[in-house]
């Protein structure tokens, strides 16, 4: 068997103007006080893909243009809708007046793991943590579940940016 890869053209992605007029998956990622800029980065490359219809860049959360970000989203800074709400709760709360579920992807005693997750037919949103600290214990509280990614080696948890590529795979899984 020849395999060839595709590549520019071949793989036929729309352009940056396309992306903004294309229509959007029914779901928002927030990034509750992510610290590294690398990570806002990769995850608005995985939101790219994924043609994510907004995300959330909340509290202390870096925002374009800056170098750190642009190194990891390669030009996803400029193709991915975002904006910067101060506080993440007021986000959650404006969300779910406007029909969002929200999940906090974090680990608590009600997390489902995210292969037994539901998503519905709702518009949801997702909620990623500090790199430290994980999601907010108020934004949880105020989240309709929490999604738990299954782990079986010695650490905690997964990077962030996987993290959100792991969950956003899922939930495209899901749909199609």
């Amino acid at each position: 068997m020849i395999v060839k890869k595709l590549v520019g053209a071949e793989l036929q992605r729309l352009s940056v103007s396309e992306f903004k007029t294309a229509p959007k998956w029914p779901f928002v990622v927030l990034l509750d006080n992510v610290r590294s800029m690398n990570n806002v980065g990769s995850m608005m490359r995985t939101c790219d893909a994924f043609l994510c219809d907004t995300m959330f860049l909340c509290g202390i959360t870096a925002r374009p243009p800056h170098r750190d970000i642009t190194k990891t989203a390669i030009g996803a800074e400029n193709s991915v809708n975002w904006q910067y709400v101060e506080k993440t709760l007021d986000a959650v709360i404006s969300l779910k007046l406007k029909g969002y579920q929200v999940f906090a992807v974090e680990q608590t005693t009600d997390s489902v793991m995210l292969q037994n997750s539901a998503f519905g037919n709702s518009p949801v949103a997702f909620v990623f943590g500090n790199e430290i600290d994980g999601v907010d214990a108020e934004v949880i509280a105020h989240c309709d579940g929490v999604i738990e990614i299954p782990q079986l080696g010695t650490k905690h948890s997964f990077n962030i940016a996987v993290s959100c590529g792991m969950v956003l795979w899922e939930y495209a899984r899901t749909r199609v």
